[in-house]
């Protein structure tokens, strides 16, 4: 049975897969597929398409085991013990988590994912073997309910898809896209294939022209090459299509041509060849033999205005870069060799690897992973230098911060300009091919919120929110504390009161690591201070007291992320002010008589006394409504008096009232206190225009 497709192994390995595939018929004994077939079929053809891309012995072995840990009652030991340490890790690594229950369907599907992925960072044939069993179940996808099909089609395409052509397997990629459009798109699909078979017909003498001419001039110009038609795959088609709004009959590159050489010099006289026979299209060519992707492929595209008018895509390549094409990181074992390309394959497949490993430790939970590695699986890519020379490859659409952190994480996080083609543009400016980017940086400064909204690759994602969240849980902590000292004060006690014993009890029964997250739940309203201060004293000898009011948490306004402003009341010092502790969010701070807090006003443990500091450094926003004369000039003279008074303009608005005689205009202030807001609002009262004027809380 398997020397038809693994003829390549040597005899004791033949029989070492005889006894996986019969250890796998015994163990799925009794089970079947949805099509009605015995399950056994198909680890079979998962070994039979790896062995396809010549995988070694323990791959095969895995595949043909790879589903008896997740379906049967077969154990990791077992299968340690019978078939080695390595095969057995390599079907873990495969296997679902199904003994695990999870909050929901996506939390579970998320977390197969992490732990297949982190699986691959150390050995890489754990996604092959998966993409080989997810090319079978698309394969026959049909049997199954068309709910399932759907969405596992769409789950396919969204990772498995991306991350064959991540990792240069084409063949692979191409068949998973064309599969799931069958099953996403069927309608589009029948009506697209229908075209296309049409559209076969009718350029075979245009296609049949353009090989004979690139021959003949291959041939006047000594160059040895084999030249190849090849039609594009339907889905490929169809993204154009959707990308470009395109109708079919507008697509004209449905058909391309590949041209092998023996050598590198070769690839450049075809191409000199090829621009002598047809006009290049400005802006067609692309060299991905000086400037690889990053999954190791290269080749030359070159677009050409060909016979009638219509464009011609022409690859060019070497022999090897057409296997590396084919069969990407799987021709470390498909073809052995000491080719430098191959090497720089998998030297490019082992820092993606790692950078996956780099993006877990980032990420907060399974779900936020996913989707930090989405982003680091699209395909098209753009090249930047930086100023040293070194080309770096990004994702399309990457900024100047998304180029930061691939150099290294410290850069990314003291980045605060950057310069592009020795300009200063905007952080969330968009790198194009060939920038040279130089990034400034200053060792006070720290990542911004606001970078989440525009960086676009899954390493400056998760390094971004894992700095934020260090952060906020420092803060938190804080906050927390005092937030503990204060309902400890009402229970007549102290921290200092309270023993190593008694944290020590109260860690192990709520099941928290050390005190620091206790505090830092506190400060994120995740726990009650008070229901934390009464567990505390109740692990002593110690009787609880009556509750007295204790001394008020005191606010500078430099708290950073653990304590907020509400935006509803815009609090401001010497305002009256109350804190509410919101769950997962920390502390907000809202004025004593605003609206929204009515209801919650009434629990003590989600409401806080606390007071402004004496002396606040900070600027606050503040929203004042001013009724003026609607006349010209008028709005420059208040924003001179708001600027004499040493406030910023942070927003404006101007609404004409009924009949035109009036206006209103809305402002947002940065003021430092209320004083300060006195100030400005009677300077602002001297102009002879201004009829009325309000602070706006709510």
């Amino acid at each position: 049975m398997f020397k038809e497709w693994a003829g390549y192994l040597k005899p004791e390995d033949m029989t070492r897969l005889e006894t996986a595939y019969h250890f796998s018929e015994n163990a799925h004994s009794g089970q079947f597929r949805a099509s009605g077939e015995p399950y056994v079929s198909h680890p079979l053809a998962v070994a039979n398409i790896l062995a396809q891309l010549h995988l070694d012995p323990q791959a095969l072995t895995a595949a043909l085991l790879h589903d008896v840990m997740e379906d049967t009652e077969v154990s990791k030991a077992e299968i340690a013990k019978k078939f080695g340490n390595p095969v057995a890790e390599l079907v873990d690594g495969v296997s679902k988590l199904d003994r695990i229950e999870f909050e929901t369907k996506e939390e579970a599907q998320a977390e197969n994912f992490r732990k297949m992925l982190l699986a691959m960072a150390r050995d890489v044939r754990v996604i092959l073997i998966k993409l080989a069993d997810r090319l079978h179940n698309m394969r026959t996808l049909d049997a199954v309910p068309p709910a399932k099909r759907y969405r596992v089609a769409r789950e396919t395409l969204d990772i498995y898809a991306p991350i064959a052509n991540r990792l240069g397997l084409n063949g692979i990629y191409q068949e998973l896209e064309d599969l799931c459009f069958r099953h996403l798109y069927p309608a589009r699909q029948r009506v697209l294939s229908k075209a296309l078979k049409s559209a076969r017909g009718n350029r075979r003498e245009v296609v049949g022209k353009v090989l004979d001419a690139i021959r003949k001039k291959l041939a006047h110009d000594k160059v040895e090459a084999v030249v190849q038609g090849r039609e594009k795959h339907l889905f490929s088609i169809y993204r154009k299509m959707r990308e470009k709004q395109l109708a079919f009959a507008k697509v004209l590159d449905v058909f391309g041509f590949r041209i092998i050489v023996k050598d590198v010099p070769s690839c450049y006289l075809t191409l000199g060849a090829l621009h002598g026979l047809y006009k290049p299209i400005p802006g067609g060519f692309k060299d991905y033999i000086a400037i690889p992707k990053a999954n190791g492929y290269q080749s030359l595209h070159t677009k050409l205005f060909g016979p009638f008018g219509s464009p011609l895509e022409v690859q060019i390549r070497t022999q090897e870069m057409h296997k590396i094409a084919e069969a990407g990181v799987a021709s470390h074992w498909l073809y052995k060799s000491s080719d430098s390309s191959l090497n720089d394959l998998q030297q490019k497949t082992h820092q993606w690897l790692q950078s996956l490993l780099e993006i877990q430790s980032g990420s907060g939970d399974s779900v936020e992973f996913l989707e930090h590695v989405k982003f680091d699986l699209f395909p098209d890519e753009v090249y930047v230098f930086t100023p040293k020379g070194r080309i770096l490859a990004l994702p399309r659409g990457a900024t100047p911060v998304d180029f930061a952190y691939a150099v290294h994480t410290d850069i990314g996080n003291r980045c605060v300009a950057v310069k592009i083609n020795d300009e200063l543009v905007p952080l969330r400016t968009e790198l194009r091919n060939g920038d040279r980017v130089e990034i400034i940086t200053a060792s006070h400064a720290k990542p911004n919120p606001m970078w989440l909204n525009y960086v676009n690759t899954g390493r400056a994602r998760a390094q971004i929110r894992h700095f934020l969240k260090t952060v906020q849980y420092e803060e938190s902590a804080h906050i927390g504390e005092r937030l503990l000292n204060q309902a400890l004060g009402t229970l007549q006690t102290s921290n200092g009161t309270i023993t190593e014993t008694q944290w020590s009890k109260l860690l192990k029964d709520s099941g928290v690591k050390s005190r620091r997250d206790i505090l830092a739940d506190i400060g994120l309203g995740k726990r009650l201070g008070v229901v934390v201060a009464r567990r505390l004293l109740a692990l002593s000898e110690a009787h609880l007291v009556e509750r007295k009011p204790a001394a008020p948490i005191v606010i500078r306004g430099t708290e950073g992320m653990a304590v907020q402003f509400a935006q509803c009341c815009h609090p401001i010092p010497g305002d009256p002010i109350i804190g509410l502790i919101n769950k997962g969010q920390g502390m907000l701070i809202h004025t004593h008589d605003c609206p929204l807090i009515g209801k919650t006003r009434s629990d003590p443990d989600k409401v806080f006394d606390v007071e402004w500091a004496p002396e606040t450094k900070k600027l606050f926003n503040v929203s004042i409504r001013i009724v003026v004369i609607n006349q010209q000039g008028v709005l420059a003279k208040v924003a001179a008096e708001i600027a004499d008074a040493d406030s910023n303009i942070d927003n404006v608005a101007v609404v004409p009232e009924a009949g035109d005689q009036y206006a209103t205009m809305n402002f947002t202030l940065q003021v430092a206190n209320r004083p300060h807001l006195a100030k400005i609002m009677r300077a602002l009262r001297s102009i002879p225009e201004v009829i009325r004027i309000t602070r706006v809380k709510n």
